[in-house]
């Protein structure tokens, strides 16, 4: 079942800059092989439930294995049918607005 997902996993209490211990939660998401794509808040995944769910554990193991307090949000949306959901549904929006113009 295709799910696309929005995550955010941050370090809680390691000071003002927290961009070396996302960069390591990135770079598990990015090695996953599925596809995902960075922007300032949220990593999106896209792929079959499980797989996405195994990215964002391990993902978020790696901070709370050293023992870093760690804040996941999530948000998901599980359309049956559908794939490339990540690029699809941007590509719509921007047609309408390209037509608008």
């Amino acid at each position: 079942m295709n799910t696309l997902i929005a995550v955010a996993i941050a370090p809680c209490g390691v000071g003002d800059e927290m961009a070396p211990q996302v960069a390591e939660v990135v770079n598990v998401i990015r090695k996953s092989g599925l596809p995902n794509r960075t922007n300032s808040m949220f990593t999106e995944i896209e792929g079959e439930w499980d797989d996405v769910m195994k990215v964002v554990k391990d993902a978020t193991a790696v901070l709370a294995e050293k023992g870093i307090r760690t804040e996941v949000v999530l948000k998901a949306d599980i359309r049956p049918g559908f794939n490339n959901t990540m690029t699809t549904k941007v590509d719509k929006v921007n047609g309408i607005l390209k037509e608008e113009k």
